[in-house]
């Protein structure tokens, strides 16, 4: 699984066990042991690190905002993606130098993975990119979009992402897992404990 933007050897470097980021999951760390891992359809997982600091974090989430019939008591969940991205760079930035300029941003996922998704993969893709750019942040790279699911793993501390294209043969369940959990997008995000595989 080479670095996003390198080529090379496949191996990455990982220290221990990768810790799985869930589907409204926003960890963050400035242990340089931590490696922070998840699977993703149309979902989309941004990597934001204090390049001052050395503190990072990845969330996961489904979909770019709630639907105004699945609005319930709750409010916003990280499920939902300005929340989601907001939640994310202010942790960085509360655990950091709390300096925007010195965040590096990187953003995943959003494959149109199943038809039966209508585009929800290319719709989060653009969320993310206008989502960066309107708040005057630099996108670092990325890896949006196709027809493919991917793992990602990245490690907070040194900032490198790996990505690892996943074959078609998983593709259905995971759209079918997607389409179930957008379709409970009405409960809260606490009580949502699946990992996508």
């Amino acid at each position: 699984m080479p670095a996003l933007g390198q080529t090379g050897s496949a191996r990455a470097p990982f220290g221990g066990p990768p810790i799985n980021v869930h589907q409204g999951d926003c960890p963050v760390t400035g242990d340089p042991a931590v490696t922070y891992s998840t699977v993703l359809g149309s979902c989309i997982a941004a990597c934001v690190r204090d390049r001052k600091k050395l503190v990072g974090g990845m969330n996961h989430f489904l979909l770019a905002a709630q639907s105004e019939s699945s609005k319930d008591k709750f409010g916003e969940s990280a499920r939902y993606g300005a929340f989601a991205m907001e939640q994310l760079i202010n942790m960085v930035l509360g655990q950091g130098s709390g300096d925007r300029g010195n965040l590096e941003i990187k953003v995943f996922g959003g494959g149109n993975i199943n038809a039966g998704i209508t585009n929800v993969g290319s719709a989060n893709a653009d969320f993310v990119r206008e989502f960066l750019m309107a708040e005057g942040y630099r996108n670092f790279s990325q890896d949006l979009g196709g027809r493919f699911a991917r793992r990602v793993v990245y490690q907070p501390f040194s900032g490198r992402a790996f990505v690892k294209r996943l074959d078609s043969s998983g593709n259905e369940n995971l759209a079918r897992e997607e389409i179930a959990l957008a379709g409970r997008s009405s409960q809260r995000a606490a009580t949502d404990d699946i990992e996508l595989f």
